[in-house]
């Protein structure tokens, strides 16, 4: 089945939608399908490497990064639904239309190219995006994105590597679509997929090992004593996408350089939690507080997080809550 059978499928449980909610999804497909064609070719399009110039989070940017956003931008930008569109890239978010007619409903938030910097090698990156109702109202029409994560309308990731793989939620489990280049189209291959319960394996930067707070470090030396293996990529598309097929944890603790985290809780943390989540996982920024039940105060807030299988998450909780 295909993705654009697959959203008219789950529109047809709803007798009051309009198909603006798939036409979004239509949009972020078309984009992702383009930014998986500039991967491909980006060595011989010579657009590798940075753009000499740093974003909004400090962060020097890859050509992609660059050519990746004005693709979701520009696509996103021209589709009847979106009222608002905001990306890690970008200091401010786009204000498509203000108004109180309603008409434009949603929200998208993104992160065009995460892993950017592993383009030079040859490694794994991704897209994830997040949708959200747009609450007209919000005082200011941009304050309308600091929701919780826990009002997500849908979240997903778009891995490239050696095939186009596009996972997604609407909070109803998780589906797995592969992009069939010969035909152009996103195939369903995997639905209600389930991430196992407990993986021996573990995913963190341990470069930054001596900074982590003591609770983190207790972690990391009671799962080398069990044998768990250390997998890491350096882009979090590519390692949770294995998490939740294989099982696992995730950590991107706190660190003395980042006291508040590094990741971003609107474009990554959100979006990601909701999918673990959903497919049986969890995601939390601290012990005993979901990733999703965060306030967010700006849309380029910065968070902790251990999410992946329950059993290992837990684990790592363990060892925070340690004396």
């Amino acid at each position: 089945m295909t993705l654009q059978a697959h959203m008219l499928e789950q529109q047809a449980h709803y007798p009051e939608a309009t198909g603006t909610f798939s036409w979004i999804i239509s949009a972020l497909s078309i984009s992702t399908k383009i930014i998986a064609d500039k991967v491909r070719r980006a060595r011989l399009e010579n657009v590798l490497g940075n753009m000499g110039a740093e974003n909004v989070q400090g962060e020097q940017q890859q050509k992609l990064d660059v050519i990746a956003n004005d693709v979701l931008l520009r696509t996103l930008g021209g589709r009847d639904g979106v009222a608002i569109v905001a990306s890690e890239e970008n200091e401010e978010p786009v204000i498509l239309r203000d108004d109180a007619s309603g008409e434009r409903r949603y929200c998208v938030l993104f992160d065009p190219l995460d892993g950017s910097s592993n383009l030079d090698v040859c490694g794994g990156v991704g897209t994830i995006f997040s949708i959200l109702r747009h609450d007209r109202r919000a005082a200011r029409a941009g304050d309308s994105l600091l929701q919780p994560g826990l009002q997500q309308v849908a979240a997903g990731y778009v891995l490239y590597g050696p095939s186009t793989v596009l996972v997604m939620t609407i909070g109803q489990g998780v589906d797995m679509f592969v992009l069939d280049p010969s035909i152009g189209a996103y195939m369903r291959v995997e639905r209600g997929l389930r991430i196992p319960a407990a993986a021996r394996s573990y995913s963190v930067n341990e470069g930054n090992r001596r900074s982590f707070p003591e609770g983190y470090q207790r972690y990391l030396d009671w799962a080398q004593e069990q044998g768990y293996s250390s997998r890491y990529v350096g882009a979090m598309v590519a390692d949770l996408h294995r998490i939740l097929l294989k099982g696992g944890v995730f950590m991107y603790p706190p660190t003395a350089k980042s006291p508040k985290g590094k990741l971003r809780l609107m474009y990554e943390a959100n979006p990601m939690a909701f999918i673990i989540e959903q497919a049986g996982g969890k995601a939390l920024v601290a012990p005993g507080r979901r990733v999703m039940e965060v306030q967010p105060e700006d849309i380029h807030q910065r968070t902790p997080i251990v999410i992946g299988s329950p059993e290992e998450v837990d684990h790592v909780v363990a060892r925070l809550g340690a004396a």
